[in-house]
């Protein structure tokens, strides 16, 4: 029997990094991972890379606004 590998759903990843599911979606376009609704799921690496980026988003607006 072969178990699928740990996944995410989009609504699920942006209620854990306090944004809204339009805001992954959209990262998600960027970094062109197939995601198109909230109930679209993501492997952990593609999780990984959407919380990197949005880390790296977020850190990059806080240094401008200084």
């Amino acid at each position: 029997m072969i178990f699928n590998v740990a996944r995410l759903r989009v609504k699920e990843l942006a209620k854990l990094l306090s944004v809204d599911s339009p805001e992954i979606i959209a990262t998600c376009t960027l970094l062109k991972i197939p995601a198109s609704s909230p109930l679209s799921s993501l492997s952990v690496k593609q999780s990984k890379e959407i919380i990197d980026y949005i880390k790296q988003t977020n850190a990059n607006q806080n240094i401008e606004e200084k």
